[in-house]
């Protein structure tokens, strides 16, 4: 088995445009998957049902996150030599997203969740994961233990939070992945890049059956599997070695816009007595994150997922751009220009619906 895998290897090293090979091969293992777990989930009533917070009408079913990441495991293991820090997030991720299945069929409470998050990131941890920017002494190592371990599971909620909408956090985390892709072949990491090709791979296929009207949702099993995998390969990734400021703020800045949602939607529902204590944050559920709030504006569900979108590109161009230079600074500023202006088409479309009434 040892050597048939090192012959497969050998012979996908070798061919040209390996990144389009791995994307092209996780999309169409994520198609296949999808169509198969879907129908699983229809058998077996593992459906998501409608409820008061809820947008859909009708049980949809779950269980897309493992289509998701069978195919993205199966595409690595396929296609690398697994390095400790890869293994790491695999096996961590694994943890994440069984704990996740276990909530989609029956549910879990949130305080077990966030023990499996800790468990899944420590594993990260053990394997080398681990954010290096502070003295390699006892309390810089104690330190970047316990940002990497806030960093990872505050990702791996605010993607999971995020997932409100179809198609919303699956496109969210493809953009996101893809504007690490760009920065990895820019940097030379050629492993990083191919594995955040993959992951854009896996997420493009599960779109096509997730976007409005969605026929299947990731559940709890894919936004948190999602959400700690690309906060590990942000984690991994050396954005610029000989600049800790740019390599600390880039995986935030491509990642904001889950950030941003999350601190938003804390700060609200403190300020309005909503959440008293943090087991209470943890719980609550509402409507009341980005996508609800433009729908509420007056956008349909389908412009404000295409809005946020092209919010999350500007952001992953903004941080292509704190690694790029010459003409593709010229490209990214009138690419991210071009963005801008769609997205005030969406608002002046809404606002003009609005005024007909």
């Amino acid at each position: 088995m040892r050597s048939l895998l090192d012959s497969i290897h050998a012979f996908l090293g070798g061919i040209p445009y390996r990144w389009l090979f791995l994307l092209v091969f996780s999309f169409l293992l994520g198609l296949f998957l999808t169509l198969v777990v879907r129908r699983i989930a229809c058998k077996f009533k593992i459906l998501d049902h409608p409820q008061e917070r809820k947008i859909h009408a009708a049980p949809i079913p779950l269980l897309g996150g493992l289509a998701i990441y069978i195919s993205y495991v199966a595409t690595i293991f396929l296609n690398f030599s697994f390095s400790a820090e890869l293994k790491g997030v695999v096996l961590g991720g694994t943890v994440i997203l069984i704990v996740g299945l276990i909530d989609d069929i029956r549910e879990l409470s949130a305080v077990w969740k966030l023990m499996a998050q800790v468990l899944a990131t420590s594993i990260l941890i053990f394997y080398g994961v681990r954010l290096s920017f502070l003295p390699n002494n006892w309390w810089g190592i104690t330190g970047e233990v316990i940002l990497t371990l806030i960093w990872v599971v505050g990702i791996t909620n605010a993607v999971n939070f995020f997932d409100g909408m179809d198609g919303l956090a699956t496109g969210a985390i493809a953009i996101g992945s893809i504007s690490f892709f760009i920065v990895a072949m820019m940097t030379g990491q050629a492993y990083l890049s191919y594995l955040t090709i993959a992951l854009a791979g896996s997420c493009l296929a599960f779109l096509i059956f997730n976007f409005k009207p969605a026929s299947i949702f990731l559940g709890d099993a894919g936004s948190t599997f999602l959400g700690f995998t690309v906060a590990g390969i942000a984690v991994m990734g050396g954005w610029a070695q000989d600049n800790p400021k740019v390599a600390l703020s880039l995986p935030i800045l491509i990642l904001s816009v889950f950030i941003f949602d999350m601190i938003y939607i804390t700060i609200s529902r403190i300020y309005r007595g909503r959440v008293r204590n943090f087991r209470e944050w943890l719980e609550y559920a509402g409507k009341d994150h980005l996508h609800h709030r433009l729908v509420a504006l007056g956008l349909t569900e389908t412009q404000a997922v295409l809005l946020i979108y092209l919010i999350a590109a500007c952001l992953g161009i903004g941080g292509i751009h704190l690694r790029a230079n010459g003409n593709l600074v010229i490209f990214l500023e009138i690419l991210q220009g071009a963005l801008i202006f769609a997205i005030i088409v969406i608002l002046m479309r809404t606002g003009q619906k609005l005024a007909k009434k």
